[in-house]
């Protein structure tokens, strides 16, 4: 842009004086020359003939730099004298077309990741491709390497733009490692806006770590590597406590013990998003423990109060305590065999970097059921387990109800639970939840698995927190479902 009061040269002396000395030399050559025609046979002629050249030529001149002025565009009518031109294509030399927002236009989303060269001009190049594809960049984040610069766009592309086509013209103008994916609107947050989010919702729940993480950095695959196996061995896995960045996976101290592993195999982890990374673990593990405060207290049918919560570690002796309560066949329907060690499997089960829990307690304190949403790779699977005397009372119905909210509140596209096909109880309760269901049986384990998307606003879910008591939906025995360990064939 150009602003025309800064346009104007500043004058100096030695330019006036230049200027006076071309002066004088002029009268003096324009005064010899008349001498010479008024002296000479044709010379009022050639003098007449001289003042028509001398007009042509000026008018001439007049018409050339009207025409090729720097005058403002036609869209600045104040005449403000700022001007912004569009730059030429860098590759056809053609003046791309601005992107309009009109709302006849179809457009998409995406997000756009490539490498290029850390020299001039190789952003603009990008940017050039984008816009004779009509791609407005909505924003750009860099992530400097040791060699070349990783550039990361959310752009509005008109809908008949494919992929490929856009990585095709990406790689010509000079990117590599080019990748590709749809966004949706919660993508329009500006990154440091995300992030600060995201540090939010850690503080408030440990829990909502491996959240936090896959929401900052993609599709990615996050595991937690405890430093003794359930069987008691030691893993033998400890990261250093400023971590270890391996290109597509990083590790970082678990602050729980063991080992934080996240892994993107599709694409690397850049220098700047493996220290986004480690600052919310240790965020996470400045802040310790910690549980979203609040309880709801319900009254079953036959009058008795309940108070349904979020459990972790602390809680690990209450839910040991009714496991020793619980019957053979009921333990039998929730882990498909012996339990063996508990006290490890329910530690595991409790922890915030697997899941979320809910605990139903009575007004006396005892725990008697427990609802798990676990974090299993790219899917998410719900287990219940109630206590005998409690069981055909809609507990774990409700719980049931509220495990799927909370992972509709985390995202999940839907939950599956693993139980076995003589479970009738856990059956009915899936299918209470009025959503669509997909069946698969093997060997007598039953996979029920819900989908999420389209689910009726009727449907079970957490209340707000409040002391106000409700009557609990009554539902079918729900105590068998799958353990939290067991990893879904």
């Amino acid at each position: 842009m150009t602003h025309r009061k800064n346009a104007r040269r500043l004058h100096h002396w030695r330019h006036d004086l230049i200027e006076l000395a071309a002066l004088f030399t002029a009268v003096v050559v324009a005064d010899s020359i008349a001498k010479t025609v008024v002296k000479g046979p044709d010379g009022p002629y050639l003098l007449v003939f001289s003042a028509i050249a001398l007009v042509a030529t000026a008018a001439f001149h007049t018409w050339w730099a009207r025409r090729h002025s720097h005058a403002p565009p036609a869209d600045d009518p104040g005449g403000s004298g700022v001007t912004s031109p569009l730059p030429p294509d860098a590759v056809s030399g053609e003046a791309p077309t601005p992107v309009g927002d009109s709302a006849g236009t179809a457009t998409s989303l995406w997000r756009l990741r490539t490498t290029v060269r850390d020299a001039p001009g190789s952003l603009a190049a990008l940017c050039a491709v984008l816009a004779r594809h009509g791609v407005d960049i909505l924003t750009l984040q860099t992530h400097p390497l040791a060699e070349g610069t990783v550039d990361e766009f959310l752009l509005r592309a008109p809908a008949g733009l494919e992929a490929g086509v856009l990585t095709r013209e990406i790689a010509a103008a000079g990117g590599t490692d080019t990748w590709t994916e749809r966004a949706d609107a919660h993508d329009l947050v500006d990154t440091p806006t995300r992030v600060l989010g995201l540090a939010t919702r850690t503080a408030l729940d440990a829990a909502e770590l491996p959240l936090a993480l896959r929401q900052l950095l993609g599709r990615c695959t996050l595991r937690s590597v405890p430093p003794v196996s359930l069987s008691g061995r030691p893993t033998g896995d400890h990261a250093p406590v400023e971590g270890v960045l391996e290109e597509t996976a990083m590790r970082l101290r678990d602050p729980n013990g063991g080992t934080l592993v996240i892994e993107r195999p599709y694409l690397p982890f850049t220098p700047t998003e493996f220290a986004r990374a480690r600052a919310l673990v240790e965020l996470d593990a400045r802040l310790g423990p910690r549980l979203p405060r609040g309880l709801d207290v319900l009254t079953l049918p036959e009058g008795n109060d309940i108070t349904v919560r979020r459990a972790d570690q602390r809680d690990l002796a209450a839910a040991r305590a009714m496991h020793d309560r619980c019957s053979e066949r009921t333990l039998a329907l929730r882990y498909h065999g012996p339990v063996g060690d508990a006290d490890r499997y329910l530690d595991h089960l409790l922890s915030p970097r697997f899941g979320r829990t809910l605990a139903v307690q009575t007004a006396s304190g005892r725990v008697v059921a427990l609802g798990h949403l676990l974090w299993d790779g790219d899917e998410t699977e719900v287990a219940l387990l109630v206590e005998d005397e409690w069981q055909r009372r809609g507990i774990g119905s409700e719980l049931l109800g509220r495990l799927v909210a909370l992972a509709e509140e985390a995202g999940c596209d839907s939950v599956y639970a693993v139980t076995q096909s003589s479970n009738t109880g856990m059956v009915a309760a899936m299918r209470a939840l009025n959503l669509p269901l997909d069946y698969q049986i093997e060997e007598g384990t039953l996979v029920i698995t819900a989908r999420l998307a389209g689910r009726p606003a009727s449907a079970a879910g957490p209340r707000a927190e409040s002391d106000v008591a409700t009557p609990a939906r009554p539902a079918p025995d729900s105590a068998g479902s799958p353990t939290g360990w067991r990893t879904r064939r």
